[in-house]
């Protein structure tokens, strides 16, 4: 087995971890005389279940009905020197299908040849010219939520959106500007929190994650309905989900961002991810928010990103919390205290 990627050294030098940037940023569209050219089974989606980034963009597939239009290639959970790898093992698949390939940095090196970069997922990958449109989950998720809208039934077009679509242009800036700080402060704050190499930047990023968490409470008990930008589920609230579903079960331990747990100090915060988990947000799909959730995978991925040497069959897992996601009281109202 190809050697594995130590995640957990990944800090520079003053003990902080900083994220780099992906670089391939092509953009498919509905125009068909554009270079990638929305088509029914032209795009495949590469992911591994256990990355929050990658959630994001198959959670995006689903919410939108783009299974039968878009393929979906799935990795393993555990990162190595060769990327992720096709292993069978835990629902991925034992091969690349579309080219038998064992790992991502195969995929990357037909894509471009002698690329030096990292293995990343998601990829979104164009069967037709075989080579990455992109790997950035912020433009795929894009892509998603109207490039394929004329190859999708009208009840999945963002027309008919509640809210006007995932991205409403009458929102776009409040999106735009709460995305912003919750992924510097929360959907990265975790990872900084989590790979810091020394006590000052793990604390660095410690106290501002939990003070944008108690953002985010104060800020669902302040609007006007019971999502993060109203009444409808927008972008805010699938990036924000994937990852505060991993919070509890993999972050507050294994990241050591314990200093509280969604379910126990974060009322509101822990009511709005039961509702997308249980209900979906009543949105069409909505049962995509539960189907592709799997909470075994981030318990181990996440043990294994932080350098434990055992084979996967071998580890520890951690049990609880109990149950990994609390259940939906009937009686609640997600807007209420």
């Amino acid at each position: 087995m190809p050697e594995k990627a130590p995640i957990y050294k990944h800090a520079d030098p003053d003990g902080q971890f900083r994220r780099k940037a992906s670089v391939f940023r092509d953009f498919i569209s509905k125009d068909p005389s554009s270079k990638f050219p929305a088509e029914k089974d032209r795009y495949a989606l590469y992911i591994n279940i256990g990355c929050p980034w990658a959630h994001r963009t198959n959670l995006v597939r689903s919410l939108k009905g783009l299974e039968h239009i878009i393929q979906l290639i799935t990795c393993d959970f555990e990162l190595t020197k060769e990327g992720w790898l096709f292993t069978g093992r835990g629902g991925s698949d034992a091969v690349d299908p579309l080219y038998g390939f064992s790992s991502m940095k195969q995929l990357y090196e037909k894509a471009e040849a002698g690329y030096e970069g990292r293995y990343t997922v998601p990829v979104l990958w164009d069967k037709k010219s075989e080579t990455i449109v992109n790997n950035e989950s912020s433009e795929i998720i894009r892509m998603f939520y109207c490039e394929f809208d004329d190859l999708l039934a009208e009840g999945d077009r963002e027309e008919a959106h509640p809210m006007g679509g995932f991205y409403p242009e009458k929102l776009r800036g409040k999106i735009d500007e709460m995305n912003e700080w919750v992924y510097e402060r929360v959907n990265n704050g975790v990872y900084k929190t989590g790979f810091a190499a020394t006590q000052e930047a793990y604390e660095k990023a410690l106290w501002p994650l939990f003070e944008s968490l108690d953002r985010l409470e104060k800020h669902l008990g302040e609007g006007k309905g019971p999502y993060l930008m109203g009444e409808g589920v927008t972008e805010a609230d699938i990036r924000l989900y994937t990852t505060l579903i991993r919070f509890d079960v993999a972050y507050y331990n294994i990241f050591m961002c314990n200093l509280k747990m969604i379910r126990h100090d974060y009322p509101r915060l822990s009511r709005w991810l039961r509702y997308l988990y249980w209900d979906g947000g009543k949105v069409r799909n909505g049962e995509a928010f539960r189907k592709t959730v799997d909470f075994e995978a981030y318990k181990m991925g996440y043990l294994k990103a932080k350098g434990r040497d055992e084979p996967v069959d071998k580890l520890i897992v951690p049990k609880g919390p109990l149950p990994d996601i609390l259940p939906l009281d009937d009686t609640e109202t997600i807007s209420g205290v």
